[in-house]
């Protein structure tokens, strides 16, 4: 556990420093996309990187959305060109849903998590029981390599079945927990049914969906500190609790902006929109990469001393894609799952909320009274996602003609 406060002192410097010494990077760091990344040369093709001095300057680039992203890199594999690290020089590749394709750098504390894990009070001396997905997608490597970047002994976890982790709980005693927000709650219940109760866990730092006022309720009763880290596979870390008022800050690797959805047009401070993300990432940079979801610049400083603007966290979609334990699921999943069986209406997944879970419920328009129907759509949509989800049929016509292909009640 960590006893200073602070990661270092970009933490607490006058904004006005930070801004200019972001603006000064600006300009070499275009450049050196441009020149290297094929990708970013044409996407950039009217830009002089010279005039990128500012963040106004910046917010007149081209907006980068995921979709482009999954285009080109479908196009010329396997990263689309917008690696300056040619693959020989990459320690790793991943595949993330959608499917969507990161590499991973070969410098310590490349995800840039250790500053978030930091803020949740997660140090040296820390057991972190890591229970995000090592296999093909980044999560666990992204958390695992904060962890050992301060000085942690890391469970590799993943996904593996609950007993397996329940084991390794006991055995391990972990200090500290990152994974998605209600798996804890789950372990921690099952632990204690068995009759072996897990009270060595303290801090845990939880990502890739909602952590209710409830879920955080409870894990304080339990006498566990839960700090939330808003990161991506493409971007790293972006920002992270370090208190729980609702606000994160942003990362010192970044520069965040709120955007009007659909454009690339700053908002006012307060306003929700878009967040859009420039990552001073010299292996991959993203430029300007809309990542789909919503939040709002929230006033004033955090009362922890940090300096960074900060946002109110994960206020929703600005498109369909919903973030479901961690993974998101997008409309064109449930496209790819109509093709597979073309004899259904329309389709609607509806993503809710139960016991602090998340679920999802397909619901399929169909006349079809063959009783393997619903365990064959159920298949297709765990193959498609690796999500579970249940299957709801029902009457031709009775699903909304409003476009709606994934409805997130979750609110």
């Amino acid at each position: 556990m960590s006893s200073d406060p602070f990661f270092d002192d970009l933490d607490r410097r006058d904004p006005a420093t930070r801004a200019a010494a972001q603006a000064a990077l600006l300009p070499d760091f275009i450049a050196h996309a441009i020149a290297v990344a094929p990708a970013w040369a044409a996407h950039l093709s009217a830009i002089d990187p010279q005039s990128v001095t500012s963040r106004k300057a910046l917010a007149s680039l081209p907006i980068l959305r995921k979709s482009d992203l999954q285009k080109r890199q479908a196009a010329e594999p396997p990263l689309g060109g917008f690696a300056t690290s040619e693959r020989g020089r990459l320690g790793r590749l991943f595949m993330s849903p959608g499917p969507i394709f990161e590499p991973e750098g070969f410098a310590d504390n490349w995800w840039r998590t250790a500053r978030a894990l930091h803020a949740a009070g997660i140090g040296q001396g820390d057991i972190v029981h890591n229970t995000f997905s090592y296999h093909l997608t980044p999560g666990g490597w992204i958390l695992d390599a904060g962890a050992r970047a301060l000085g942690c002994t890391v469970i590799p976890a993943g996904t593996s079945p609950s007993e397996q982790q329940l084991a390794a709980l006991a055995q391990f005693r972990p200090s500290a927990y990152v994974g998605v927000p209600d798996y804890l709650k789950i372990l921690l219940d099952k632990a204690a049914a068995a009759g072996r109760p897990v009270t060595s866990i303290k801090r845990a730092s939880v990502s890739g969906g909602p952590l209710s006022a409830s879920l955080r309720d409870d894990y304080e009763s339990r006498g566990i500190c839960v700090r939330q880290t808003y990161a991506t596979a493409d971007l790293g870390v972006i920002a992270y609790e370090s208190s729980a008022d609702g606000c994160m800050i942003v990362d010192e690797g970044v520069i965040v902006e709120i955007v009007r959805p659909g454009t690339g047009d700053p908002l006012p401070d307060g306003e929700v929109g878009e967040v859009v993300v420039t990552s001073f990432n010299r292996d991959y940079p993203m430029i300007r990469l809309a990542t789909g979801d919503l939040s709002a610049v929230a006033p004033g400083r955090s009362p922890c001393g940090r300096s960074n603007m900060r946002i109110k966290g994960w206020l929703g979609r600005a498109d369909q894609a919903a973030k479901v334990k961690g993974m998101f699921v997008r409309p064109a999943q449930i496209a790819e799952l109509a093709r597979r069986h073309s004899d259904l209406g329309r389709l609607r997944l509806v993503v809710s909320r139960d016991n602090d879970q998340d679920l999802m419920t397909l619901q399929v328009e169909s006349n079809s009274r063959d009783g393997g129907l619903r365990e064959r759509l159920e298949q297709s949509l765990r193959a498609i996602t690796n999500l579970r989800g249940s299957v709801e049929l029902v009457p031709i016509g009775s699903l909304p003609n409003d476009g709606k292909v994934i409805d997130d009640t979750r609110g």
